[in-house]
């Protein structure tokens, strides 16, 4: 189940924003800092090595990119073992002055598919609102090149 959200930039805007990899913690709900980038990132096969919780529960592990199509389409694989890990597909769409983006998420592997899958959506539904609302507020306010 996709999350979608208006926004008021360009899908230039947005994805300037998912290219930069140390803003990660800022705009995906439940990452609390950032570890490291990989000087690649964000082209496919490269990570970003964040954690999770508040200290001192801590998780650490990575998100990798499976897909990037600036300005369209980009495909995550988020890990955070021992919950898991899930597949992250983020979708832009011009739409009239500004963009449509959306976000669609699901457990991939590990123990979080043990959760039935509509109460396992539903949490992941209210963490992507989120999620796309704190995207919205840096993309919006992103000068970029190309504007």
């Amino acid at each position: 189940m996709a999350v979608t959200r208006q926004f008021a930039c360009s899908p230039t805007a947005v994805f300037a924003v998912l290219a930069d990899g140390w803003s990660y913690a800022t705009w995906v709900v439940g990452a609390s800092r950032l570890r490291a980038v990989e000087p690649s990132w964000p082209a496919a096969g490269s990570k970003l090595f964040h954690s999770a919780g508040v200290w001192p529960l801590l998780v650490s592990d990575t998100t990798q990119v499976i897909e990037y199509d600036s300005p369209n389409r980009m495909v995550l694989e988020a890990r955070g073992w021992p919950a898991g890990q899930a597949r992250v597909e983020i979708t832009v769409e011009s739409s009239g002055t500004g963009c449509r983006v959306s976000i669609a998420e699901d457990a991939s592997d590990g123990p979080a598919l043990l959760v039935p899958k509509p109460l396992r959506l539903a949490m992941m539904h209210v963490r992507n609102v989120e999620t796309l609302r704190r995207l919205a507020y840096l993309s919006e306010r992103r000068p970029t090149a190309a504007e």
